[in-house]
């Protein structure tokens, strides 16, 4: 089983899309002791801070021991590195050590507020049963490993975590669904007025771009914008180095959609700050843009899919492909296969069709496989661009390697989707309340926050 496998099925799970997320570790470097002006309250700066600071002791957060106690429950260094090495795991990549101690500041602030949710809801009396917690775990050990929770107990102790850090994960994920479906969602209503409202719009907007986008959102004061800046610059590098998208928008990222490992959904560039739909527009699917500076802060964004409002979706289309190859004997020169593939490349473009290739494939000692119902959305992002856009007959630029073998694929017919048609009454309803109860699931988070009694070690 591989580690982008389970972390895929961890991270996206079906489970809540509504909890709020955690905030982001920002360093506050100590300064050196001058003299400090005096700074008077505005509404960017309601507490009269000065630009110079005189800290009478170094405070550092990042280097002080990463446990705490939350309304009297101890979050040890071992909590700590257990949920870390999940992160970590996921990354797909070794992260340096800087990278490693901001990550473990921001898991401590996530260990923190899934503690508030856990009490919060022991003290509605909403508390999650342990058979509920062992049931998603069974879910999640099915999905990976065969249904063996033993194999999903072996690899998560193999990567430095263990079941129970998983499961209390878990259990701090169910525990926020319950709050909010009896404290918040029963409360928030949305009239048919604004329904019908949403779906005149979207008729209006026929045709236009819509987008499927993930987001990283890091909220910023003029204060410590430039140390804000930093981290999503340190971020989008990891990112660019294959870091997943999702496992990082679920650490650091400040939106609630962070529990959903930033993904928006599909939005028009009218819903979207100015400067994130400036950037959508000129996105192509599977490309980063970021930090871009918006109100509040900083995002990062990764562009899942885009279509057209109300229009087929293209990925939807179903493809016929014949696939030709040539493989390589494990002892041929590196000069020997430049020219058979020069040799291979050559035959293809002299193709006149689908019906030349089985043929043709035949004189060089190449391989056909066909097959007739391929949905554009399965096929790998670069292969898919290439496809969509060519003519029946036509095939893409060869592909693969000496081990693997060199190949094209060629397409030999297409059926298109009809046009979507407008997403229904119901399904534009259930999105404004997800939306509504989303911005009061951070207001109660906030709440807890600021009411808990934090000692740290």
């Amino acid at each position: 089983m591989s580690v982008k496998l389970f972390t895929k099925a961890l991270f996206a799970r079906t489970g809540s899309v509504l909890a709020a997320a955690g905030t982001v570790g920002l360093v506050l470097a100590p300064v050196a002791a001058q003299a400090q002006t005096v700074a008077v309250p505005t509404a960017e700066n309601p507490f009269g801070l000065p630009d110079d600071i005189n800290l009478f002791a170094k405070a550092d957060p990042d280097k002080r021991t990463a446990t705490a106690i939350v309304n009297g429950f101890v979050i040890t260094g071992t909590d700590i590195d257990q949920r870390v090495a999940l992160v970590t795991a996921a990354s797909e990549q070794k992260l340096s050590e800087d990278e490693v101690l901001r990550l473990r500041v921001q898991v401590l602030r996530n260990l923190i507020d899934e503690t508030l949710k856990i009490q919060k809801a022991e003290a509605d009396k909403l508390e999650v049963k342990r058979e509920e917690v062992e049931q998603t775990y069974q879910q999640l050990a099915a999905q990976n490993f065969g249904g063996d929770p033993k194999k999903m107990d072996t690899y998560l102790t193999s990567v430095g975590s263990s079941a129970a850090s998983l499961k209390r994960q878990i259990e701090g994920e169910m525990a926020w669904e319950n709050i909010l479906r009896r404290n918040i969602t029963p409360f928030v209503n949305v009239s048919a007025e604004e329904v019908n409202d949403v779906l005149k719009r979207m008729n209006e907007a026929k045709g236009t771009d819509e987008y499927r986008l993930g987001e990283i959102f890091l909220s910023a004061t003029t204060e410590n914008r430039a140390t804000v800046f930093a981290n999503a610059q340190k971020i989008m590098e990891q990112l660019q180095q294959g870091g997943s998208f999702v496992a990082y928008a679920r650490q650091y990222s400040e939106a609630s959609t962070a529990v959903v490992g930033g993904d928006l959904g599909w939005v028009r560039a009218g819903q979207l700050p100015p400067q994130l739909a400036a950037a959508a527009r000129v996105m192509q699917a599977g490309q980063l843009q970021g930090p871009i500076e918006i109100p509040g802060g900083f995002s990062i964004l990764y562009m899942i899919n885009k279509r057209q409002v109300l229009m087929a979706d293209p990925n939807e289309a179903l493809l016929s492909l014949k696939q030709i190859s040539i493989a390589f004997p494990p002892t041929i020169t590196q000069a020997e296969a430049e020219a058979k593939v020069e040799q291979f490349g050559k035959f293809v473009t002299e193709l006149k069709g689908c019906g030349d290739a089985d043929a043709g494939a035949a004189k060089i000692g190449a391989e056909v496989i066909s097959n007739d119902g391929i949905k554009a959305a399965n096929l790998p992002e670069q292969l898919r661009a290439i496809l969509l856009g060519l003519q029946i007959g036509q095939a893409t630029p060869p592909f693969g390697g000496i081990q693997e073998g060199v190949r094209v694929l060629m397409l030999c017919g297409r059926d298109d989707p009809k046009d979507s048609g407008a997403p229904t009454f119901a399904a534009v309803m259930d999105q404004i309340e997800q939306e509504r109860v989303n911005k009061r699931a951070q207001r109660l988070l906030r709440d807890l926050r600021n009411d808990a009694y934090i000692e740290y070690n």
